[in-house]
């Protein structure tokens, strides 16, 4: 074992939380040092976007069963569309004094570490440069103005490359040293926010896996230490190409190219002060992504379309609508349909949002405690999404599980043990009743071996987990009922019940869907002040 993977062991390790006792944390918050959740360039030329998200009239079912509409031509309105529904605010939430914005994409604790960004040649209504999207306005600020023709040369025709970067402290304040996993979550989250918006419009989404991270860096104005000054750092995380699925920007031309650009604007400083967390220090360094080759599409299996959802809303209703529950109510049921129709759709499908993001197979299964769910017997079951998996599984896990299959013939779903495992989902979600008073929760499981061989996978790992749950918040909405993710979870008791005895398979995230009890107390306003 090299040095980076023991320094991304140690802190998978170090980061777990245990019955024993959490992992390390600040103990309380320091509301002095809250962070803005809004990350401003002051100084850069910023165009404001159309609100036109209302005119969008794509059926959510359509994007879940892969029926895009026909392709809109790029330009300024159809990319206001497209940050609007994905990382725009979708509400205002207010109680007595306070008040506070949730947005399209989730994130633990509405802490909002990612930031999104805007690289395109020159489109209608938009001059050819780097942009950072501001959600707070809906607008764009223009970090860098490219007038060079070999700027949108790099661009094939039609299509345009979304940005994607976190700020860890964000995260920290509140969690400590548990925040980068968090962090990656919430890219994950983004990710496939992008890519339902992306298909809402007709067009393809593609994470660019083989980018360096220094070359993601580079591209969207994150080493330009004169920027930034005081203000806190963003660590790249990814490059999604929206367009042709064919094709790919060309990445070396355009950073040669920025070396002429004009760049503007400074970096607010979100907090006065700051805790250092040294751990998240040697995980980011560790994790750092080297120019990799481009993964080989793997071809998909064909899978029948899942059933249509109890709720047949717009995408953009339901991009907006979405929304973390906070408690359960512990009597809501779901029909069997409705749980084999959200399994359905975790299912990787070719060009279908939101796995046609990700080139790489499937790493993450799902470890299911069914509590009410029509007459499906209480109990744990394995979702195994990649089919190629469930030999390993199997090797890996308890000797005594039934693998019985379960459901319809199409779904890879097991039945491992049939049994009342509510207060066990309790206990393993930190002893929260939202494990308990679900429908459902599950644990995410990922094949960790990829990351003890190439660290820098850890943290698409946590990438695809975010990218699951996306997909289970807008199914539950489609299901009319509501899901969670929970970050806060036992590990090692997650892998207890499971018979995990090694780290060839670990627990990365876990998620819950119910019946939600909402605040009455709080109150709702729109998410921007002027409505089309």
């Amino acid at each position: 074992m090299d040095r980076l993977q023991h320094a991304m062991l140690e802190y998978h390790e170090r980061s777990k939380h245990r019955v024993s006792g959490y992992a390390p944390g600040p103990g309380k918050l320091d509301w002095a040092t809250q962070p803005d959740p809004f990350r401003v360039f002051h100084g850069a030329p910023r165009i404001g976007l159309p609100l036109a998200a209302d005119s969008l009239t794509t059926r959510y079912n359509e994007l879940r069963c892969g029926a895009l509409p026909p392709a809109r031509r790029f330009d300024l309105a159809s990319l206001a569309i497209l940050f609007e529904v994905s990382l725009g605010l979708s509400a205002w939430k207010s109680y007595g004094t306070q008040r506070w914005a949730l947005r399209c994409n989730p994130s633990s604790g509405n802490l909002h570490p990612t930031e999104g960004y805007l690289l395109c040649p020159t489109l209608p209504g938009l001059s050819a440069g780097i942009y950072h999207y501001q959600s707070r306005d809906h607008s764009l600020e223009c970090r860098a103005a490219v007038d060079d023709e070999r700027w949108s040369e790099a661009f094939p025709p039609g299509g345009v490359l979304v940005g994607i970067s976190s700020i860890f402290w964000r995260e920290a304040w509140k969690y400590g040293m548990r925040a980068w996993r968090y962090c990656q979550h919430d890219c994950g989250h983004v990710i496939a926010a992008m890519s339902y918006a992306a298909a809402a419009l007709g067009w393809q989404t593609r994470l660019m896996e083989a980018a360096a991270d220094d070359a993601v860096a580079n591209l969207l104005g994150l080493n330009r230490g004169e920027d930034f000054g005081q203000a806190e750092a963003e660590a790249p995380d990814a490059l999604l190409w929206i367009g042709n699925p064919e094709w790919r920007p060309d990445l070396e031309r355009m950073l040669i190219v920025l070396d002429s650009a004009q760049w503007h604007g400074r970096a607010n400083q979100l907090s006065p002060g700051h805790v250092k967390w040294p751990d998240i220090d040697s995980i980011h360094r560790a994790t750092h992504k080297p120019c990799t080759r481009e993964p080989t599409l793997p071809t998909p299996e064909e899978h029948p379309s899942p059933t249509l959802p109890a709720v047949d809303l717009s995408f953009a209703r339901i991009a907006r609508q979405r929304r973390s529950a906070v408690n359960f109510d512990g009597a809501t049921r779901i029909a069997e349909a409705a749980f084999f129709s959200m399994l359905a759709c975790l299912l990787p499908r070719h060009d279908t949002p939101p796995w046609n993001a990700l080139m790489s197979p499937a790493a993450v299964h799902a470890a299911l405690m069914v509590h009410r769910v029509g007459e499906l017997e209480p109990g744990l079951y394995m979702f195994v999404r990649n089919p190629g998996a469930l030999p390993d599984l199997k090797q890996a896990l308890r000797p005594e599980w039934l693998w019985q299959k379960t459901g319809p013939d199409h779904l890879p779903l097991y039945l491992l043990l049939p049994y009342d495992l509510r207060a066990t989902a309790k206990l393993i979600c930190c002893h929260q009743d939202i494990g308990a008073d679900s429908c459902f929760a599950l644990g995410m499981i990922a094949e960790f071996g990829t990351a003890l061989k190439q660290p820098w996978r850890y943290r698409h790992l946590f990438w695809e987990c975010g990218i699951l749950g996306q997909a289970l918040y807008l199914e539950a909405e489609a299901a009319g009922v509501r899901a969670t993710g929970i970050g806060c979870f036992f590990d090692d008791e997650m892998h207890a019940l499971l018979g995990v005895a090694d780290h060839t398979w670990q627990s990365l995230y876990h998620f819950t869907v119910g019946g939600a009890v909402d605040d009455q107390r709080l109150s709702t306003c729109p998410p921007y002040e002027v409505q089309p």
